[in-house]
């Protein structure tokens, strides 16, 4: 029994120790802490699509929600994913863009320039099809000290990774409320239209919703050795490590519980046995 557990134990070990640690360290630097109720820093500066220098105040103190996106456009995957959620919720939404709500988007490459925005902006203003809808969606650059400013009030926490020039981030969205305070945020890669709509609302009224649960943000992490993201595999390595340990630990302590049992029944007979041939 002892050799067997040993075995067991030695097995999740491996497992364990078979996670590449630069992983690991990105799991912990790379999340969405949600910071309900806290204002952002709307004197924070960047550049609009045509390349002039606009605050983030710009696009707030409207009487409208505005839908928060922080993401960079040249990413290889996630962030047209995140986009792409974005495009296919806000089509099928009563409100539209420039109209009820708006949406703002902001570059945390600070190397990407006005010029690339303005070729995103037009893909997904193209996409989205609805009048107005222009002057509603903005896509801005800026530099890392502004962009940490608006990251830092809203907890995004993300990494550049230098070996293969790519950011790793997680996924989420975050409806925020006229005057700027972070009313509701949403994980992962696809917004429930009703809920999105829900939000809006609240938010156009100056309420800030709940926490919610960021389960979906471990389906969408970065792996620096392929460039994409495939953290959710770690992820489950992790989780079923944790849960093989608590079983393992289940299984031996019974176990070694039944032997002492065993154990002490059969020195209970011996010795009754022993009593007995004493008599004799």
């Amino acid at each position: 029994m002892r050799a067997i557990a040993l075995t067991l134990a030695s097995v999740v070990a491996c497992v364990c120790l078979a996670q590449p640690r630069e992983q690991v360290d990105l799991l912990e630097d790379v999340k969405i802490e949600q910071r309900l109720g806290q204002s952002l820093p709307l004197d924070a500066k960047f550049r609009d699509e045509a390349g002039s220098e606009v605050s983030l105040s710009d696009y707030f103190g409207k009487e409208k929600p505005v839908v928060l996106a922080l993401i960079y456009y040249r990413c290889p995957s996630l962030c047209n994913q995140i986009l792409n959620g974005m495009l296919a919720t806000f089509r099928i939404v009563k409100h539209n863009i420039g109209e009820q709500y708006d949406v703002v988007c902001i570059s945390i490459d600070p190397r990407e320039t006005p010029e690339l925005a303005g070729e995103k902006k037009e893909s997904y203003v193209k996409s989205y099809g609805r009048p107005g809808a222009a002057s509603g969606w903005h896509f801005l650059t800026g530099s890392k000290e502004q962009i940490d400013r608006v990251a830092d009030a809203v907890g995004y926490h993300y990494k550049y990774v230098p070996e293969t020039d790519i950011y790793a981030h997680a996924a989420g969205i975050v409806v925020c409320t006229p005057d700027g305070k972070l009313g509701q945020y949403f994980y992962g890669i696809e917004y429930s239209p009703r809920q999105l709509e829900l939000a809006l609302a609240d938010s156009s009224n100056g309420k800030v919703g709940s926490l919610v649960d960021a389960v979906t943000l471990w389906c969408t992490a970065y792996d620096p050795a392929t460039g994409s993201y495939q953290f959710m595999i770690l992820r489950v390595i992790q989780v079923f490590g944790i849960l093989t340990v608590i079983v393992l630990a289940t299984f031996i302590v019974r176990n070694l519980r039944a032997e002492r049992r065993s154990a002490a029944s059969a020195n209970a007979r011996a010795d009754q046995n022993g009593t007995l041939g004493g008599d004799d």
